[in-house]
């Protein structure tokens, strides 16, 4: 019986705890929308103009990191915010992709939003297409071979200009993979590759559109298994 005082506070102890707060949402992004071209800039100069980002309220987030990278260079720009919007000088005529980080002050918890690509308009008449964006195998996963010993590659592509002519798409066991296992037309964007168990492959994607523009989706690898 001497025990049970001591039972007692340990439970009242854990039944007085505080409760986890709650993990931040992810951010919904609103705008510049998804694959445009973003007209609506701020002109600066010949070559800058600021450029608003938007995004909506995701529940339990205390502060906001808007991560705005360009493509071409991969230099990023990051601002935290408790805002729903923050604004960036860029410069004209380049693609930009970008992303809202959820945060939490009393939460080592993060959410990261979807990521969403853009042009950021200048004087150009044609735009190279967007990246090809990687949807399977993600880069460092482990993939099964199907019953004809082949995996899927998959992807996505998207072009202001909606001129999208084809994809090269390389697969190699060195990086950068330079071997072009195919050539899909647009209307394409999966192909059936034959792999070696136990080996790491790289693929990447070339976009093309029909004035000649091309982009790289940069290089992405993944492990088959035994």
């Amino acid at each position: 019986m001497k025990y049970l005082p001591i039972l007692f506070l340990g439970f009242l102890f854990l039944g007085c705890g505080k409760d986890s707060p709650n993990p931040p949402e992810t951010a919904l992004l609103s705008f510049p929308l998804q694959n445009s071209e973003c007209t609506t800039g701020t002109s600066l100069n010949a070559t800058t103009s600021q450029v608003a980002f938007i995004w909506q309220t995701a529940r339990y987030t205390t502060i906001y990191d808007l991560k705005v990278t360009n493509i071409f260079t991969g230099i990023s720009v990051n601002v935290s915010t408790q805002a729903l919007t923050a604004s960036l000088p860029l410069l004209k005529g380049i693609p930009y992709k970008w992303t809202v980080t959820s945060r939490n002050t009393s939460t080592q918890e993060v959410a990261v939003s979807a990521e969403w690509f853009f042009y950021n308009a200048g004087s150009e008449t044609t735009y190279a297409p967007f990246p090809a964006q990687i949807i399977a195998p993600e880069s460092g996963t482990t993939v099964t071979r199907d019953i004809n010993n082949e995996i899927t590659l998959s992807w996505s592509g998207a072009d202001v200009d909606n001129d999208i002519q084809g994809y090269s798409v390389y697969l190699d066991t060195l990086s950068p993979p330079q071997n072009l296992e195919a050539s899909p037309s647009v209307s394409l964007s999966s192909v059936k590759a034959s792999v070696l168990p136990g080996t790491i492959y790289y693929w990447r994607i070339t976009t093309i559109d029909r004035e000649g523009n091309t982009s790289d989706s940069g290089v992405y690898s993944f492990r088959v298994l035994r």
